[in-house]
């Protein structure tokens, strides 16, 4: 059995581009910026990764609606291996994620996303909710084990067959 699930959050690194297969179905294609920041030694460092992104269908379309470089962006999908040949006969290969759902995490007033002050902004349904925090988290009271209702058995031990 096998799995590949791949989340990442992070900031789009360009703006999307849109294009149509011969089907008619929507295909984007972004990058997006993910960082971890660590300290080795006392020292603080950041190290950022690159990822490419496909979107196919509606959420292609979205995509390009609604985002732009900078956009801050959860994804959720499968890790991709591509393999071709260059122009000079290379062998070339590349690991990229097809999203599957995403999440907008931008907060962005609507006309950062082109849109005038009559139009109301009106975004796509995320089609992932992220976990509430549990802030307000409470444990549930104490209570007793029942006692054990069970009567003892006396059972000699030479009498178990194992």
């Amino acid at each position: 059995m096998s799995f590949n699930k791949i989340i990442l959050v992070g900031n789009l690194t360009k703006e999307i581009e849109l294009r149509y297969a011969q089907s008619g179905s929507a295909i984007a294609n972004t990058s997006i910026a993910t960082s971890r920041k660590f300290t080795v030694n006392g020292e603080k460092k950041e190290e950022v990764c690159f990822v490419n992104l496909t979107f196919f269908g509606r959420s292609g379309e979205i995509a390009n609606q609604y985002l732009r470089k900078g956009s801050k962006i959860l994804v959720e999908g499968r890790l991709n291996f591509d393999q071709w040949v260059d122009k000079e006969g290379q062998k070339r290969s590349k690991h990229s994620v097809i999203v599957e759902t995403m999440q907008m995490l931008d907060t962005k007033p609507k006309e950062e996303y082109g849109q005038s002050e009559q139009q109301p902004y009106t975004p796509p349904t995320p089609t992932y909710e992220a976990p509430a925090r549990h802030t307000d988290y409470k444990p549930a009271p104490r209570q007793e084990m029942p006692k054990n209702t069970l009567p003892e058995i006396d059972i000699d031990s030479e009498e178990i067959p194992f």
